[in-house]
C-alpha cells in the first residue's frame, strides 16, 4: 500500500543506488550511539562536516579548518536569504581565512565542495530528522548532506491521499521556514513531491516558480530505472535520477544557481530591495551543458571551427539567465584558461537589460560585467591578455570610415555570445550604399567582429527560431545546440499559453490609397527611432489615417470597455502598441478623455503612461510623456509591481523585448510587425504569474497573416504545437467547463436561483452547497472543475458567450467559496492559492465577498459557546445535514488545534476521536445522524474535560501535566490530593527555569529531566517509570515554555 512511508524508503533506496549513503535520522542523533550533530537544535552534522573539511583541505592547518568551520555555523544574521547568500558564496568560492605563519600572516582558501573531482565529496540522504528551534521541533522527512551540510531538503505527501498535494508540500516548507528557519540558511534546493509528481526550486520561490525535472531528450527513453523495470519513471523517479545524480546536482549549485536583487514597493510607496534565489530549471541546465561542451570544441587553438552554435529557448523561460549560467561555467573552466567574454546586443535598451541581469549575478561571474561606451572605448577593452565580461552593441563594431575594422585581439578564448542572434546585422554580405562622396561597399558587422577578433568563437541565443532564408546566423554561429520550444514551454509550467483576438477597427479610406499606405506602413514596421527619422513623410501619411481621430476613438472605446471588463475577472495589466510616437501620444489623450481619473501629472501616480524615446524637437503633442533613463526606470518598476496603480502602458517600440512584467495579461496591437519582432512582442504576455491561465492579443490592425507567417517559420524550424490559441478555443474550454458543472448539479433545481430574493437565494446556495457536500469525491470534483472553468471564463472575458453564463459562474463560485470556509486546516484549498482570477461576486448576497463560516452553514453564530448544549443541538437539528457535519467537524478541528499547543495528552486523546468518527463516515459505516451525534459527544467530552480541572483546583497548565501522570495507570497509586501536591511542586520547578532558555539548551533540559525525575521518585515513582514519565513531563513543559516564560 502506498503511504508517506513507502514513498519516503523507495526515494532511499534509489539515491543509495545512486551511491549515496543513508541514515535513519535517530541513528545519528546527539545521544546515539553515532552521533554526527551537537544537538536537536544543530542543523550541519557537525562532526562530518569536520572530518570532510579535513579531506578536502588536508596540506591546511587545524587553526585555519576551525575558523572556517566557525564562519559557516554562525553565519551572522537572522535573515534567511541573507545567510543563504552568503553560505552559497562560500560554498561555492571557498572560506577565505588568515593565519600566522612565522611572522606573516597567510590567507587562505579553505573548500567546502570539490567540484573537480565529484567523488571526493560525501552524499548522505536522512530521513526524520527532528529539528528543534524557538520551542518547535520538526521532524523533516529527507534531508541531502553533501559533506555534512543540508543542501537538498524533500518534502513528501502521500499520492493516494486526495488531501495530500503538492500545494500542501509547498505550504509545509513554508511553514518550516517560519518555525525552524536555520536549515534553509544553507538550503540550496527543495524539492516537493506526492511520490509521483515532483517539482523543484529554490528557497525563496513561489508555488507558481517550483517545475519539473525531466531527463534529458536523448536518455527520455533510455533512463536507467525504466530499462530495469520495463515501466514508465515517475516524476520523483526521474528527478532522483537525473538532477539528484552527484554530478548534475554538484553544477547545479556551482554554476547554475543565481541571487538577484528585486526592487518592490510596499503599500506606503517605499522602494526595498529584496533578494531572490535562483536555480535553473532542467532546459537551462541540460543547454548550458551542452553550450559549454560545444565552446571548448569550438575554441580548441588547432582543431576548433570557431562556431559554438545557437540556443533556441523560446521567450519567457529564462534565456537571458541561461545565457548568465553559461558564462559563469565558461569563466572557470580550466581549458578555457581566463576567456573574455563579449556580450553582444543590437539595441542600446536590450544591451541595458541584459547589463542589468548580468550585473545581479557578480557572485557567479566572479568579476563586474563592463559596458562599452564607444568604438574607443571597446578597442581598450579588448586589447587585454585574459577575462573580462564585456557588454556591446553589434554597431560600435562598424568602422567610422572604411570597410575594415582594426584586429583588436588574435586569442583563441575569446568568445561573443549574441543575444537575439537572428538579427540581419550579423550577415557578412557586402552591399553598396550612397554616400556624400558617392558610393562604396558595406558589410554587415559580421565581418566587422571578424577583423577585430579572427578567432574568437560564436554562440547565439534566441528567443525565436531562425528563418529558413537566414543564411548568414548559420554562417556565423553554426547549428542549433539546443531548442527549448513553445509547446515545452507552457507544458512545463515555464511560459502560460497565448489567444489571439481579432477586434479590427477599419480604416476609412479607399482601396488605392490603402495600398499606397500598406507600402509606408511595411516600410516602417521594423525600423529602429533613427530610420524613422529620416521617414517623416511616410510618418505624417500613417499619423494622418491609421492615427485618424475617428480611428483612435473608437480605439479608445474598445480597449476601455474590454480592459475593465477583463480587470472585473482578472487581476494583471496591459500594453498597447501603435504605430508611431504620435499615435501613441493621440491615443492616449482619446483615452483620458474617456477615463479622466487614469491621468496624472506625477509620474508615480496614474493608470496610464506612454512609455517612448523623447527629443528636443518633439512637438507640443509629445512634450507631456517626455521621460529620462531613469524616469522610465522607476515607471518599469512601477509596472512590474502587480500592486501599483499604473495598470496599462502604450508604447511604440520601447519594452516589446526584454521586459518582463509577469502580470501583464494583455496586449493590444495597433501596429505593423513581422516575424522575430512580432514573435518577441507578444511574449510580454507569457510569463507565469500566480494562476494566471494566458495571454491575451488583441489585434485592431490586422496581423492575422503576419502571426500565421511567423507561426509557419516556428513549425519550419522544428517547434512543435501550436505557439498562438485563436481565442475561440478557450471560449469552447469555457462552455464545455460550463457544461460538466451544469451536469454536476442533476437532482438540484439551482436555476431558481436567479429569479429568486435574497432570502430564497441564500436558501438555495445552501441546499446546493449541501448537495455537493454529499461526497468527498463529488466535493473534491466540483472544486477541480470550477477552478477550471474560472480560468477558461476569465481567458473569454469580453465575449457575448462568458456575458450568458456569467451569472453562473458567480453561483457555482459563491459554492466553492462556502466550500473552502471549512476547509479545517486554515491552508488555503490547492483550488484558490496565490490566485490572479477574481470570485464574480452577486451583489444581492454580499458587498465584501466575505463570507463568515456561520454564514456559510447558513446559522446565526451562537452567543453562547461552540460546545453548548443549545449550540449543538441547533446543529444537529440542521435540513442539511452535509453541511451541519462538515461545519462541526471544522469547529471541533479548531477547538482541538488551540488544546494540542496547551495540552499535548488532550489534544491527541480528541484528535484520534475526531479522525476516527469521520474515517468511519466517509467509508459510509455510520449514516449523517449518527456522525452529528458522535461529533457532538466529542464536544461534550471537552466540556466534562474543562470541568474536571475546575473540579480539581487546577489551572489549565497544571491540568495538562495531570492528564500527562494520569495517563498510566501505574500511577493509580497516587490520591487525587498526592497528585496534585506533586503537580504544584513539578509546575514550580518549571516555572523557575522558564527564565532560562532551556528549550535551546541541551544541557539546561537534561538538567530539567533529573530534577523532574528526583521529584517522581520522592513520591512513590519506581526508577524506570520515573525516567519515563520524566520525558513525558519535558515533552508537555516545552508545549508550555512560551506561557511560562511570559509570566
Amino acid at each position: 500500500m502506498l503511504t508517506e512511508n513507502t514513498i519516503e524508503q523507495s526515494l532511499i533506496e534509489q539515491l543509495v543506488q545512486q551511491g549515496y549513503t543513508y541514515y535513519y535520522g535517530a541513528d545519528i542523533a546527539p545521544y546515539s550511539d553515532n552521533p554526527q550533530r551537537e544537538s536537536f537544535s544543530s542543523v550541519v552534522l557537525e562532526n562530518h562536516f569536520k572530518e570532510s573539511l579535513k579531506k578536502l583541505n588536508p596540506t591546511i592547518p587545524e587553526s585555519a579548518r576551525a575558523e572556517a568551520f566557525q564562519k559557516i555555523i554562525n553565519l551572522g544574521t537572522e535573515d534567511i536569504m541573507e545567510n543563504n547568500e552568503r553560505f552559497h558564496s562560500y560554498l561555492t568560492n571557498g572560506v577565505t581565512v588568515e593565519y600566522q605563519k612565522g611572522e606573516n600572516t597567510i590567507g587562505i582558501n579553505v573548500r567546502l565542495l570539490d567540484t573537480e573531482n565529484i567523488e571526493n565529496n560525501s552524499f548522505w540522504v536522512v530521513n526524520q530528522l527532528v529539528v528543534k528551534e524557538n520551542n518547535n521541533e520538526k521532524r523533516f522527512d529527507v534531508v541531502v548532506f553533501i559533506n555534512g551540510l543540508p543542501l537538498v531538503f524533500i518534502e513528501l505527501k502521500n499520492a493516494s491521499d486526495e488531501k495530500a498535494t503538492l500545494q500542501k508540500a509547498f505550504q509545509q516548507i513554508q511553514n518550516y521556514k517560519k518555525a525552524v528557519p536555520s536549515i534553509f540558511y544553507y538550503n540550496a534546493l527543495c524539492v516537493i513531491s506526492d511520490g509521483i509528481d515532483a517539482k523543484v526550486s529554490s528557497v525563496s520561490a513561489p508555488f507558481s516558480r517550483y517545475l519539473a525535472w525531466k531527463a534529458p531528450k536523448e536518455d527520455q527513453n533510455e533512463s536507467e530505472l525504466a530499462k530495469q523495470s520495463n515501466t514508465l519513471q515517475t516524476d520523483l523517479q526521474i528527478l532522483t535520477e537525473y538532477m539528484l545524480s552527484k554530478d548534475t546536482l554538484v553544477k547545479l549549485i556551482r554554476y547554475c544557481t543565481v541571487f538577484e536583487q528585486e526592487e518592490v514597493k510596499n503599500d506606503e510607496g517605499i522602494i526595498s530591495q529584496i533578494k531572490i534565489k535562483k536555480v535553473a530549471a532542467y532546459h537551462q541546465y541540460y543547454a548550458v551543458q551542452k553550450a559549454v561542451a560545444q565552446t571548448i570544441r569550438a575554441t580548441h587553438s588547432t582543431d576548433g571551427d570557431r562556431k559554438i552554435g545557437v540556443v533556441w529557448h523560446t521567450q519567457g523561460s529564462g534565456k537571458s539567465l541561461s545565457m548568465v549560467f553559461f558564462s559563469g561555467q565558461i569563466i572557470t573552466h580550466p581549458k578555457m584558461e581566463n576567456p573574455t567574454l563579449v556580450i553582444l546586443t543590437d539595441r542600446n535598451d536590450l544591451d541595458d537589460q541584459l547589463f542589468g541581469t548580468f550585473g545581479n549575478c557578480v557572485g557567479l561571474l566572479r568579476q563586474k560585467p563592463v559596458q562599452a561606451e564607444s568604438r574607443e572605448h571597446i578597442k581598450d577593452l579588448l586589447k587585454v591578455s585574459g577575462g573580462g565580461v564585456i557588454f556591446t552593441t553589434i554597431q560600435k563594431f562598424a568602422p567610422e570610415t572604411g570597410n575594415v575594422y582594426d584586429t583588436l585581439s588574435e586569442r583563441t578564448n575569446i568568445v561573443v555570445i549574441a543575444d537575439e542572434a537572428h538579427r540581419s546585422q550579423y550577415g557578412f554580405k557586402g552591399r553598396e550604399v550612397e554616400t556624400e562622396e558617392g558610393s562604396e561597399i558595406r558589410y554587415g558587422n559580421a565581418k566587422y567582429l571578424r577583423d577585430a577578433l579572427p578567432n574568437a568563437s560564436y554562440i547565439g541565443f534566441t528567443g525565436t527560431p531562425i528563418e529558413k532564408e537566414d543564411k548568414s546566423t548559420p554562417a556565423v554561429f553554426g547549428k542549433y545546440i539546443d531548442v527549448y520550444d513553445i509547446k515545452q514551454a507552457v507544458d512545463d509550467g515555464a511560459t502560460v499559453p497565448i489567444s489571439y483576438e481579432s477586434r479590427l477597427i477599419k480604416i476609412k479610406i479607399d482601396e488605392t490609397t490603402m495600398a499606397s499606405i500598406d507600402e509606408d506602413i511595411n516600410a516602417i514596421s521594423d525600423a529602429t527611432e533613427e530610420q524613422l527619422e529620416k521617414a517623416k513623410k511616410k510618418l505624417a501619411t500613417i499619423d494622418s489615417v491609421v492615427g485618424h481621430q475617428d480611428r483612435l476613438k473608437d480605439i479608445a472605446k474598445d480597449i476601455v470597455a474590454h480592459f475593465e471588463a477583463r480587470q472585473q475577472v482578472f487581476e494583471g495589466k496591459a500594453m498597447i502598441v501603435c504605430m508611431t510616437r504620435n499615435i501613441c501620444a493621440m491615443l492616449y489623450n482619446e483615452i483620458i478623455a474617456l477615463k479622466p481619473e487614469w491621468h496624472h501629472n506625477d509620474l508615480d501616480k496614474g493608470v496610464l503612461k506612454v512609455i517612448m524615446t523623447s527629443s528636443t524637437d518633439d512637438s507640443a503633442l509629445l512634450q507631456p510623456h517626455h521621460t529620462t533613463k531613469k524616469q522610465r526606470k522607476d515607471l518599469a518598476i512601477r509596472m512590474k509591481d502587480p500592486n501599483d496603480d499604473l495598470k496599462m502602458v502604450i508604447v511604440r517600440d520601447m519594452w516589446l523585448t526584454g521586459f518582463d512584467a509577469p502580470s501583464m495579461h494583455t496586449m493590444y496591437i495597433d501596429k505593423k510587425m513581422q516575424g522575430a519582432n512580432l514573435m518577441q512582442a507578444i511574449a510580454r504576455v507569457n510569463r507565469v504569474y500566480k494562476d494566471k491561465p494566458g495571454g491575451l492579443i488583441v489585434d485592431y490592425i490586422g496581423i492575422g497573416q503576419d502571426l500565421r507567417n511567423a507561426m509557419a517559420t516556428y513549425l519550419q524550424s522544428g517547434g512543435e504545437g501550436t505557439p498562438i490559441v485563436d481565442i475561440k478555443e478557450a471560449i469552447a474550454g469555457m462552455l464545455e467547463k460550463h457544461e460538466v458543472l451544469e451536469q454536476m448539479f442533476i437532482g438540484y433545481d439551482y436555476k431558481s436561483y436567479f429569479s429568486s430574493d435574497t432570502a430564497q437565494k441564500l436558501q438555495i446556495l445552501l441546499g446546493a452547497q449541501n448537495f455537493i457536500l454529499e461526497s468527498e469525491t463529488l466535493k473534491n470534483r466540483f472544486l477541480k472543475e470550477i477552478g477550471l472553468l474560472s480560468k477558461f471564463f476569465a481567458l473569454s472575458i469580453p465575449s457575448t458567450e462568458a456575458d450568458v453564463i456569467k451569472d453562473e459562474v458567480a453561483f457555482f463560485q459563491a459554492v466553492k467559496s462556502r466550500i473552502n470556509k471549512f476547509s479545517s486546516n486554515g491552508v488555503k484549498s490547492d483550488y484558490e492559492v496565490e490566485t490572479a482570477i477574481k470570485q464574480i461576486v452577486d451583489e444581492a448576497l454580499s458587498s465584501d465577498g466575505v463570507i463568515d463560516i456561520f454564514e456559510a452553514a447558513g446559522i446565526e453564530a451562537p452567543s453562547v459557546g461552540i460546545l453548548s448544549d443549545e449550540f449543538l443541538l441547533e446543529v444537529k437539528n440542521m435540513q442539511q445535514k452535509n453541511v451541519a457535519f462538515e461545519l462541526l467537524k471544522k469547529l471541533l478541528s479548531d477547538e482541538i488545534k488551540i488544546r494540542k499547543t496547551r495540552n499535548l495528552v488532550q489534544g491527541k486523546k480528541f484528535s484520534e476521536m475526531l479522525e476516527s468518527v469521520v474515517k468511519r463516515y466517509h467509508n459510509n459505516q455510520i449514516d449523517s445522524a449518527q456522525v452529528l451525534k458522535e461529533l457532538s459527544e466529542i464536544a461534550k467530552e471537552m466540556r466534562l474535560e474543562d470541568a474536571k480541572s475546575e473540579e480539581l483546583g487546577l489551572s489549565p497548565e497544571e491540568y495538562a501535566f495531570y492528564s500527562v501522570l494520569k495517563e498510566n495507570d501505574s500511577t493509580s497509586f497516587l490520591n487525587d490530593e498526592k497528585m496534585k501536591e506533586l503537580i504544584h511542586t513539578i509546575v514550580e520547578v518549571i516555572r523557575k527555569n522558564a527564565t532560562v532558555d532551556w528549550s535551546k539548551r541541551d544541557d539546561v533540559r537534561a538538567q530539567l529531566r533529573l530534577t523532574v525525575k528526583k521529584i517522581l521518585m520522592r513520591y512513590g515513582y519506581p526508577p524506570d517509570l520515573a525516567k519515563m514519565e520524566a520525558d513525558r513531563v519535558i515533552a508537555q513543559s516545552e508545549s508550555l515554555a512560551d506561557i511560562f516564560s511570559k509570566e
